[in-house]
């Protein structure tokens, strides 16, 4: 396991780590902020394979959080939109660029001042290790006991040879002397592997893992939030609260959360809020809108980015992940043609959400497929022309790239087949018939 160590300042963040394998805390660098630490941070991540952070947290004389502090705990939660999955704990700091200024000194070369931000991340290490250590473990009374004794060996040579000239004796006190020092390295050793047990054993006592499948539901979500512990209140709030990103501020007025959750599996500690956690997936789908470049190339499509999303957010429901994402870019250009052409989309998985809307409890075994399709909703594409008023899913990369880079077909209408197989036509008539040959179950299970 590893964890790396950050000192965050406004110039240069220090950066150190712990590795399991070498038992100690060890400076990596320094990062300058410069608009590109971001990107630096997530490289020495995925470098060091850990996502686990922990960040240094100034406090005043008296013990208070500064101006300071607050700028660390915004920078946290950039962190964790720009890091997905990424873990961060604090670790009150006090002077330690002081301290590794001090230690460099002692060194006796030169330094710069990115090293000093690297030894101060450094200490932020130890001192969060040390925070786990047992002071009064028997390992630690034996080494106590240990050095007390070599102590008194050492000033006891040091006598002796004020009158010894033998040269043997003087042998025979140094290497009891090394031996002791060796048997305390060793026990230190252990007693530091003893800790990084006991660190990495609490750290994964204190995780879980929150997936979001593609194609999942905010219903689904949030029950899922109600059975990994937290209450209905808790999940309603977070799901209420107005969230910083760029991405959700195109989002019509009064447009909630649904699609903007990006379908994956994260770790969380388990004292992270549901704010928190939807704050990771968010920022997860923020991070996949910018590195594919979605504003533009829904753009290129004649979409905004919530209706390439609410698109999106169809094509996965219909073609879902993974049996059918190499059929996603087909179904994609099926409903494109069709908001081309002004026709109705009549997507029957839009006529479900509706019904959800409506009664997300309902008995969905046993509906009534002929008076759904005539539900009155805006999420209803049988009813009314173009996109239904929202997304109806949160959808996976594949199905957001699918409206992004449609296949090169001019189909119409498309179906799934009782044996699975998805079969496509560019006629009505051709559409009933794949129905009668294909089509007899499937299309008949309730809405």
């Amino acid at each position: 396991m590893r964890v790396l160590g950050l000192d965050v300042g406004e110039k240069r963040i220090g950066v150190a780590k712990i590795d399991s394998d070498t038992k100690i805390a060890v400076p990596i660098g320094f990062i300058l902020v410069d608009g590109n630490e971001w990107q630096e941070i997530a490289n020495q991540a995925r470098f060091n394979n850990t996502n686990l952070f922990v960040l240094g947290l100034p406090r005043s004389n008296e013990g208070n959080e500064t101006a300071q502090s607050v700028y660390v705990r915004n920078f946290a939660k950039t962190l964790m939109e720009k890091v997905p999955g990424a873990k961060i704990r604090f670790q009150d700091e006090s002077l330690t660029s002081v301290t590794a200024e001090e230690r460099l000194k002692a060194r006796g070369k030169p330094y710069e001042k990115g090293e000093i931000d690297a030894e101060a991340a450094v200490i932020i290490l130890e001192d969060f290790i040390e925070s786990f250590n047992e002071p009064n473990s028997k390992i630690n009374e034996e080494i106590n006991i240990i050095e007390k004794e070599a102590k008194k060996m050492k000033r006891k040579a040091k006598r002796i040879t004020t009158w010894i000239s033998g040269g043997a004796i003087l042998v025979i006190l140094a290497l009891l002397a090394v031996g002791g020092y060796l048997w305390i390295k060793d026990l230190r050793a252990k007693e530091r592997a003893k800790h990084y047990a006991e660190l990495e054993s609490q750290m994964v006592a204190e995780v879980f893992d929150f997936t979001i499948r593609p194609g999942e539901t905010i219903f689904e979500i949030k029950k899922n939030l109600i059975e990994a512990g937290y209450t209905a209140e808790e999940v309603e709030e977070a799901f209420a609260f107005k969230y910083d990103f760029d991405f959700l501020k195109s989002r019509p007025a009064g447009a909630g959360l649904e699609g903007y959750l990006f379908g994956d599996t994260h770790e969380f500690y388990k004292s992270a809020s549901v704010q928190e956690i939807l704050e990771v997936f968010l920022g997860e789908m923020g991070r996949v809108i910018e590195e594919n470049n979605l504003v533009a190339r829904y753009s290129e499509r004649g979409l905004s980015l919530f209706e390439g999303i609410t698109l999106a957010s169809i094509v996965q429901k219909e073609a879902p992940s993974p049996a059918f994402d190499a059929e996603q870019p087909m179904v994609a250009q099926v409903f494109l043609s069709r908001l081309n052409l002004g026709w109705k989309l009549g997507s029957d998985v839009t006529v479900s959400y509706a019904l959800d809307v409506l009664n997300p409890e309902r008995d969905k075994e046993h509906g009534d497929n002929a008076g759904a399709l005539l539900v009155d909703s805006c999420y209803n594409t049988r009813l009314y022309v173009g996109l239904p008023c929202g997304p109806i899913s949160n959808p996976g990369l594949s199905a957001l790239m699918a409206v992004a880079e449609p296949a090169d077909t001019s189909y119409l209408f498309f179906l799934t087949g009782d044996d699975g197989t998805m079969y496509y036509s560019n006629t009505e008539a051709e559409h009933n018939q794949n129905a009668t040959n294909h089509c007899q179950s499937f299309c008949s299970i309730s809405l």
